[in-house]
């Protein structure tokens, strides 16, 4: 019920905002920011997973690193993958080697209208990696 109280708050007050014609408040800005790791409370917000829960030998960890001198925090996801399966594993599968994260569920409403673009801001170790972005629209 709280999600759908949020949708329709969220209905409500753009609708007085596009009434009273506030034109300042209509345009956003030119950047949101969607999510900050700033602290270890953070890290609770994502759901690590690995080939490991289906007899494959990968791991995956998240952590906070601390920018130092005042800067932002930021998310280390680090992972170690392996191709190889566990002996024994109830799993039939022929080929492992994954590790990922994503978000859980966020609570209320982040409001994108206005946006036509989404950007991550990610760092590697130099090497080919694979990523998936998935945006559940209501």
């Amino acid at each position: 019920m709280s999600r759908f109280r949020s949708l329709w708050q969220a209905s409500v007050n753009a609708t007085k905002k596009a009434l009273t014609w506030e034109l300042e408040e209509m345009v956003p800005p030119a950047e949101k920011c969607i999510f900050k790791f700033s602290s270890k409370e953070d890290l609770k917000r994502w759901h690590l997973y690995s080939d490991s829960e289906y007899g494959g030998l990968s791991s995956a960890s998240l952590e906070i690193k601390d920018g130092g001198n005042g800067s932002d925090c930021t998310g280390v996801f680090s992972g170690n993958l392996s191709t190889d399966m566990s002996e024994g594993s109830k799993w039939s599968i022929t080929r492992s080697g994954f590790c990922g994260m994503r978000s859980k569920k966020f609570d209320g409403f982040i409001d994108l209208d206005g946006y036509d673009s989404i950007a991550l801001r990610l760092k590697g170790d130099g090497r080919c990696y694979t990523s998936t972005a998935f945006f559940f629209l209501n």
